[in-house]
């Protein structure tokens, strides 16, 4: 796991929690911040993974040599 997994999953998590708050609090500017924060989260994550998946791949070439 690399750190674009781990702060694009603690993004998405902060996101949903500030969701949540602003859900019960009625407040729609926190509730839009924690969707924001959701989005971004699991843009970083993806690319995180992307980047993991590229360099499992890459080591199972080199492997191979």
């Amino acid at each position: 796991m690399n750190k674009d997994q781990v702060k694009g999953r603690v993004e998405q998590t902060v996101g949903k929690v500030k969701e949540l708050a602003g859900k019960v609090a009625g407040n729609d500017k926190l509730q839009a911040e924690g969707l924001a924060g959701q989005v971004k989260g699991k843009v970083q994550a993806v690319y995180g993974d992307t980047k993991e998946d590229a360099k499992d791949k890459a080591q199972k070439l080199i492997n191979k040599i």
